[in-house]
């Protein structure tokens, strides 16, 4: 009887050195003094442990889009002290978890279109947005729980949850910009009025996923 053999799994892929490296050529392949790094579709599960310890600290400008990263993990955004701009559009992200933002200091804008946060992880995602006092701009646009624009219309907005954009505008004070389109000072203070209630409505149709 011939016996099958499965084949091993493939490793995770993280961020190497080597990498960095060939990615940083514009620095002369200096990577302690790199301030903006374009890591896109290089099919990555994962940051790893490299990227910051390398360059954490200098790093302004991260660009991590159409990967296959499926987690924020604290332990590996820590040393980003510097970072000032994270593109992680198009990849596999469900939560920003507790604590993944909160050495990042110096974080203004932070794209996450095209991901898998959902309202059953909202709240919790949207918790630790809040703890990044410099946030000023935030793309969640192509989310469950944001749904996506038809034609580039807040008025045409298809599927996710109606109430998602009040939410979060009510919930980051500092904030100045979402999914691109500015928010206005009465749009906030009509989202501050109406959190309660959408408070109450998130964590009802959260239950239900």
């Amino acid at each position: 009887m011939t016996s099958q053999h499965s084949s091993p799994p493939e490793p995770s892929r993280f961020i190497t050195l080597e990498l960095i490296r060939k990615r940083s050529e514009h620095n002369a392949g200096l990577v302690s003094t790199l301030e903006e790094l374009a890591l896109h579709q290089e099919e990555l599960q994962s940051i790893g442990a490299v990227l910051g310890r390398t360059c954490g600290k200098t790093l302004k400008i991260l660009l991590l889009q159409n990967n296959i990263i499926e987690r924020m993990n604290a332990s590996e955004l820590k040393f980003f002290k510097s970072l000032e701009y994270l593109n992680l559009a198009l990849n596999n992200i469900h939560c920003i978890e507790r604590g993944s933002l909160s050495g990042m200091e110096c974080l203004r804008k932070i794209d996450l279109t095209l991901n898998f946060i959902d309202l059953d992880s909202l709240e919790a995602s949207v918790d630790e947005l809040g703890r990044c006092q410099s946030l000023q701009e935030l793309f969640l646009i192509g989310n469950p729980c944001m749904g996506s624009l038809d034609s580039g219309s807040l008025s045409n907005q298809s599927q996710g949850w109606s109430g998602c954009r009040a939410y979060v505008i009510a919930q980051l004070p500092n904030l100045e910009y979402l999914d691109g389109q500015e928010i206005k000072r009465s749009e906030r203070i009509t989202a501050l009025q109406q959190l309660p209630v959408l408070a109450t409505q998130l964590r009802e149709l959260a239950q239900k996923r």
